[in-house]
C-alpha cells in the first residue's frame, strides 16, 4: 500500500509539472542570460588577433589552409551553443568614398542566424603595414594628486597611488605636461601658486587638477587643525571643521583658472593627511582622514561662486542610476580614443540645481 501512495504521490506532481511546463511562458534565453553576445563576438576576435594571428590569416587566399587552423580556432573560443558567421571585408577607398567589398565568410550556421541576432567587428591591417598615432595635445598642464602621504576611500580595487598611475599612463600622452602630486607638501606649494617641478612648461593657471582619492582630498599639514591658515579665530571648545580648507580650493580653483576633477563618491566627504591624522580615522578602518559630510562640497562651490563661506551640510546629491553618455561626452571619446563604458550607475551625481546657486555653466573646455 505504502508503494502505491508513493506512486500516486509521484504521478501528481508529474501531471502538475507537465501542466506547468505546457502553459507557462518561458522568457526568452536572450532576457535571462548575462551573456553579451556582441562583447563575446569583440573579445573572441581580440583573443584570435595575439601576436597578429588574425591578421595574418585574413590577407591570405580563402584556399589557404591557415583558413581551417583559424576555423578550428574561431569554434575552440565560443560555446557550443553558439551560431557565428565570421565575414571578412576589405576596404576600398575610391576618392573621398569608402566602400566595403566581402572577402571571405566562414560560418557553422547551416540555415542563417535569424533576425535576432548580434554583430561585432574588428578592424586589422595587413602585418607589413605599419603606422603610428600621435595623440592631439591638450594645452596647459595635467596635476595628479598622488600624495603618498594621504589615503583614498571608495576606489574600490585601488589604492590612491594605484589610480593615480593608471590615470598618468592612460592620460599624460594628451597633455603637454604631466606632473604627479608626489605629497600635500607639494599641493600646498600649489595652493601657494608655487611650481613643484623643473618641467619648463608647468603652469599652474589653466591647469587640469585630478584628485585620485575618491571621497577624500589630500590636505597639507599647514591648513590642519592649528596650523597656520586654520588657526585664525580657532576655538578649542568648538568642533573643528575642514570645510573651511574646502572653500579654499574652491577658491584656488576660481583663481587659477582650474578644472577640478573628483574621481568616485560623494566629492570631499573626506580630508586626508597621514601624519597629521594619524590616530583619526573615517569610521571604517581607514586611519589618517577626517569626515567632512555634505559641507565639503558645498563650501568648495561657495569658494567657486566667490560667496562668503559658511558651514552648510545640505545633501546636493542623488541617485539618477544609470546614466548615459552625452553626445558631447561620446564626441570627445572618439575623439581622443578614450573609451569607459558609456553607460555608468550613478548614485552620489550633483544635482543640476548648483547650476543656479553657485553660477556654474555646464561646458566643454577642450
Amino acid at each position: 500500500m505504502r508503494t502505491i501512495e508513493v506512486s500516486i504521490v509521484i504521478l501528481i506532481l508529474a501531471v502538475a509539472f507537465i501542466s506547468a511546463t505546457f502553459f507557462a511562458v518561458l522568457p526568452s534565453p536572450r532576457q535571462i542570460s548575462s551573456l553579451s553576445l556582441s562583447q563575446l563576438a569583440f573579445t573572441t576576435l581580440q583573443v584570435l588577433d595575439t601576436g597578429q594571428a588574425l591578421a595574418e590569416t585574413v590577407f591570405k587566399n580563402p584556399s589557404d589552409p591557415t583558413w581551417t587552423d583559424f576555423e578550428i580556432a574561431l569554434s575552440a573560443c565560443l560555446p557550443p551553443n553558439i551560431v557565428y558567421n565570421l565575414t571578412v571585408y576589405d576596404m576600398i577607398q575610391t576618392g573621398n568614398t569608402l566602400t566595403y567589398s566581402k572577402f571571405h565568410s566562414i560560418t557553422n550556421s547551416e540555415g542563417g542566424l535569424g533576425t535576432d541576432s548580434e554583430a561585432s567587428s574588428y578592424l586589422v591591417t595587413s602585418t607589413n603595414v605599419t603606422f603610428t598615432v600621435t595623440p592631439e595635445k591638450i594645452s596647459g598642464t595635467l596635476y595628479i594628486l598622488n600624495c603618498s602621504d594621504a589615503n583614498g576611500w571608495w576606489i574600490t580595487g585601488y589604492t590612491s597611488q594605484s589610480l593615480a598611475g593608471d590615470l598618468y599612463d592612460l592620460l599624460s600622452p594628451y597633455f603637454n605636461t604631466t606632473i604627479m602630486v608626489q605629497n600635500t607638501t607639494d599641493l600646498g606649494y600649489l595652493l601657494n601658486d608655487t611650481l613643484i617641478s623643473d618641467f619648463p612648461h608647468e603652469n599652474i593657471a589653466d591647469a587640469v587638477v585630478i584628485n585620485a582619492l575618491g571621497e577624500a582630498v589630500p590636505i597639507p599639514a599647514e591648513y590642519c587643525q592649528g596650523g597656520a591658515r586654520e588657526n585664525e579665530g580657532y576655538d578649542p571648545s568648538v568642533t573643528y571643521t575642514y570645510a573651511r580648507y574646502c572653500y579654499t580650493l574652491g577658491e584656488k580653483t576660481r583663481q587659477y583658472n582650474w578644472t577640478w576633477i573628483s574621481i568616485v563618491g560623494y566629492p570631499l566627504y573626506y580630508v586626508s593627511n597621514t601624519v597629521a591624522f594619524a590616530d583619526e580615522q573615517n569610521n571604517w578602518g581607514i586611519y589618517g582622514m577626517v569626515k567632512v559630510y555634505q559641507a565639503g562640497v558645498n563650501a568648495f562651490l561657495q569658494g567657486i561662486d566667490n560667496q562668503t563661506y559658511f558651514y552648510d551640510e545640505t545633501k546636493i546629491t542623488g541617485s539618477p542610476g544609470v546614466v548615459q553618455f552625452s553626445s558631447d561626452a561620446l564626441h570627445w571619446s572618439n575623439y581622443y580614443g578614450i573609451y569607459p563604458a558609456p553607460y555608468q550607475t550613478s548614485t552620489r551625481a550633483l544635482n543640476s540645481s548648483i547650476l543656479t546657486t553657485y553660477h556654474l555653466n555646464a561646458t566643454d573646455n577642450y
